[in-house]
């Protein structure tokens, strides 16, 4: 579990009981990672299907049908990438700490972008999973800093914090130079898209995060507990999935408006396996 999920050392993983579920062959098995040595903080339980020879794991997730997450989340004053007269929206509920959120938005930019040329836009929700990555709520706040005055810093900041997680949390892993990290970066993206230096410095030192508070509630209330999770004209599509499959959904949602999805042959080779959401 620590290794396919990247978990950090400090936090312990522990393996709850193991029960009957309504998957034959499979039992439910809840993991739970806590962090022993910040007191107060919340331990998250995933359920895992365990098959009864112990041979295999697979993750559980159910879905609530009468939740629409075209109504649920909020994309007012959201940065959006693409034209806006695009008749496919893809919603991802990110976290910038996130290993395979930092894949899957490579490879929606430029990849899918190259593709869908003028077809598609992105709008990016928050949902730092703070229970296993400690500086992420920090550079959720810090890229809503930069959202209030410029759509391309908050672009660009994403890009970068995406590209180089391993150089924000450093060798030692120390959440403050981290955060600092984070600060600094911000400033620099927040320069070259000329956003004023004084408001950009005072949003970064008050650290409100109650904007990103409001985006976990929705993610919960769309029953989001692994990240990235992605809406296509609202289609969920759960964890880090091989890049067809995103595009083929793409392709589904164009369909239904009426749009002609680009040619087959435009689709690169396979991408590797599917990788765990939640991490």
């Amino acid at each position: 579990m620590r290794s396919q999920l990247q978990v950090p050392s400090d936090y312990a993983v522990s393996i709850g009981t193991r029960t009957k579920s309504a998957f034959t062959g499979y039992d439910t098995v809840p993991i739970t990672f806590s962090l022993p040595s910040k007191p107060g903080s919340k331990p998250t339980t995933v359920d895992f299907l365990l098959s009864q020879d112990g041979k295999t794991l697979a993750r559980m997730q159910k879905f609530d049908l009468t939740k629409d997450p075209a109504q649920v989340a909020q994309l007012t004053n959201r940065p959006v990438r693409g034209p806006e007269a695009a008749k496919v929206v893809i919603v991802n509920f990110d976290d910038l700490e996130c290993p395979y959120c930092a894949r899957m938005h490579q490879e929606l930019f430029p990849q899918t972008f190259e593709r869908y040329k003028g077809l598609i836009k992105v709008v990016y929700k928050d949902d730092p999973l703070v229970e296993i990555h400690p500086w992420a709520m920090h550079a959720s706040v810090d890229a809503n800093c930069l959202a209030d005055q410029s759509g391309a810093a908050y672009w660009s900041y994403v890009d970068y914090v995406h590209s180089h997680g391993d150089e924000i949390s450093g060798a030692d892993r120390d959440p403050a130079k981290a955060n600092a990290a984070l600060d600094r970066i911000a400033r620099e993206q927040g320069s070259r898209e000329k956003v004023n230096p004084a408001n950009l410095d005072a949003c970064l030192q008050k650290q409100d995060n109650g904007a990103v508070i409001a985006s976990m509630k929705e993610a919960d209330h769309l029953n989001i507990d692994g990240t990235p999770t992605l809406f296509v004209n609202g289609e969920r599509i759960s964890g880090a999935e091989p890049i067809e499959q995103v595009w083929a959904a793409i392709d589904r949602a164009l369909e239904a408006e009426g749009e002609k999805p680009p040619p087959p042959s435009s689709v690169p080779a396979s991408t590797p396996a599917k990788a765990p959401a939640g991490n």
